[in-house]
């Protein structure tokens, strides 16, 4: 082999070993391609045009796990009550809150925090957290979980025990590795 030649091959056999970042585009986490065909879901409709009911509140799931491949789910929540969730934390998910309509008080970690129209709150894994909403009329939150966590199966699995109390409700959660550590907050 010639000199050139060699040189030439060393050059083209170390990059085309090399994947840029852009070729993974489209990829999921364990290599499957994911579908390339955008998900459009109509206000007021759910993905799977399945709305459900879970502690007072309608969700409306409007990017599903199955979309992702389990890295998020994003859920819109339609609550009219002023009540929420049990102070509880994610052993395997960030959970992320938009405020579109209301007034909410949330608890994350031991920090209390007012959010209103447009306030967004990151809750990281790990980190305690419970929200009520505390205005009249409608309330709505966007919800995203990251990763999915199995959040959305949990929901509607949730929704449909009969028991709807924390303790009705305690096993099945920490099977989807979540944990109620402490009451529900008050709407005062």
């Amino acid at each position: 082999m010639q000199r050139r030649n060699f040189l030439s091959l060393a050059l083209v056999v170390p990059a085309s070993s090399i994947r840029p970042s852009w070729l993974s585009i489209g990829q999921g986490a364990k290599g499957k391609l994911l579908p390339q065909k955008s998900v459009l879901v109509r206000a007021g409709a759910d993905r799977a045009n399945a709305p459900f009911q879970f502690m007072d509140a309608t969700f409306l799931v409007k990017v599903s796990e199955k979309d992702t491949e389990g890295r998020c789910v994003i859920f819109d929540t339609l609550r009219p009550e002023k009540v929420g969730p049990a102070l509880h934390k994610h052993d395997n998910c960030d959970e992320w809150f938009q405020v579109l309509e209301g007034e909410f008080k949330f608890q994350a970690g031991e920090e209390i925090m007012r959010l209103k129209v447009g306030d967004t709150l990151l809750v990281p894994r790990g980190t305690a957290h419970a929200f009520v909403k505390t205005s009249e009329g409608a309330g709505r939150l966007i919800v995203m979980h990251q990763p999915a966590a199995r959040m959305e199966e949990y929901f509607r699995t949730a929704s449909k025990l009969k028991d709807q109390s924390v303790e009705g409700r305690r096993a099945l959660a920490a099977s989807y590795g979540t944990q109620f550590v402490g009451p529900a907050l008050k709407p005062d």
